[in-house]
């Protein structure tokens, strides 16, 4: 097995092999490198209530997402019946992309560094989305803060969330976690 270059481990990675690691164990007063905590997927899904009339939209959000994440999205079925909204039991309602490894990185540094601060008054993301285990959660708006996305071949806007799961044990260590990554959170 060869050992990876510099070139081909992407930057984010290598920023925290190199110095985020060496930071996070001192200001967390961890003893030993395998307590810091590191970030082992992204989560990305879109919820299409629309897909319940026309299937054409969930294919296309099936699509801006694979654009997006450089992966194919799985689709979600309704696990169960709604009379209110019309929704039935096993029918196609969503999509998700579960990305690990080098994509995992590509992706945090596009959405940190070209995607969230191409939103429209963008001030930063909230600091208090955390679920107690140190994951995050992001719901964004619009698709089209993604430069990989066409804005001439979209024919709906729509909104993802992105969930990013640590392997900390509390919000502070994965707040402090994303900060050194870069994250924009509000003061």
């Amino acid at each position: 097995m060869t050992e990876k270059t510099k070139k081909d481990i992407p930057r984010l990675h290598q920023l925290y092999l190199e110095t985020i690691i060496d930071k996070l164990k001192k200001e967390l007063n961890y003893n030993n490198i395998n307590q810091v905590p590191k970030i082992t997927k992204i989560v990305v899904s879109m919820g299409v209530g629309e897909a319940i009339k026309d299937n054409a939209i969930l294919q296309d959000a099936a699509n801006e997402l694979s654009v997006i994440t450089g992966q194919k999205p799985q689709l979600i079925k309704a696990k169960r019946s709604v009379s209110n909204f019309k929704l039935r039991e096993g029918v196609q309602i969503g999509c998700k992309v579960t990305i690990r490894g080098t994509r995992m990185y590509e992706f945090l540094e596009r959405l940190i560094c070209i995607a969230l601060p191409r939103i429209r008054d963008f001030r930063g993301v909230s600091a208090k989305a955390f679920d107690g285990k140190g994951n995050y959660s992001l719901g964004i708006d619009d698709q089209l803060i993604f430069p990989e996305v066409n804005p001439d071949k979209v024919k709906r806007t729509q909104g993802m969330n992105v969930a990013i799961v640590t392997t900390a044990n509390n919000d502070e260590a994965g707040k402090a976690l994303l900060r050194e990554f870069g994250m924009p959170f509000t003061k």
